[in-house]
């Protein structure tokens, strides 16, 4: 699969599930959280890494909007991959048929990046998803959110 064709899939999925795409980003906002996707090419082949950044409104004082900048920045506030049983579908050099790597693609949406973004929409749920062990939270940021 070439590179266009991959990310043309990836968008499509990526808009089927909520999310809009800007400065070569994807977004999903909400009034206290703001969720992009980012796709990371490798430097070593045609490999591709998933950014997920959560940006929480008031950390640091900061109001994000919808950005290049959010999408370039390195991480948000919260920042995660793709859990590792999917990093297949992100690795172009691997013989996938199209339609199976757009089905796995939508299968790492339907069970991992929507429910993630549905239960991190709110301070609360990010808060809540880090007290079960689910979310990593750095030291400073659990600062901000009142968890030290």
């Amino acid at each position: 699969m070439e590179t266009n064709e991959f990310k043309k899939i990836f968008g499509a999925i990526s808009k089927e599930s909520g999310f809009d795409r800007a400065f070569e980003g994807w977004f999903r906002e909400f009034p206290e959280v703001i969720h992009v996707l980012a796709l990371q090419r490798s430097n070593f082949g045609k490999y591709y890494y998933l950014n997920i950044k959560l940006f929480i409104q008031g950390t640091f004082g900061n109001t994000y909007v919808k950005s290049k900048k959010l999408v370039k920045i390195d991480c948000g506030n919260i920042f995660l991959r793709q859990p590792n049983e999917y990093s297949n579908l992100l690795d172009l050099d691997l013989p996938l048929e199209d339609d199976e790597r757009a089905e796995g693609l939508r299968q790492l949406f339907r069970e991992y990046i929507i429910p993630l973004s549905n239960e991190t929409t709110t301070r609360n749920g990010i808060i809540e998803l880090h007290k079960k062990g689910d979310l990593f939270i750095l030291p400073a940021v659990r600062e901000q959110l009142g968890l030290c």
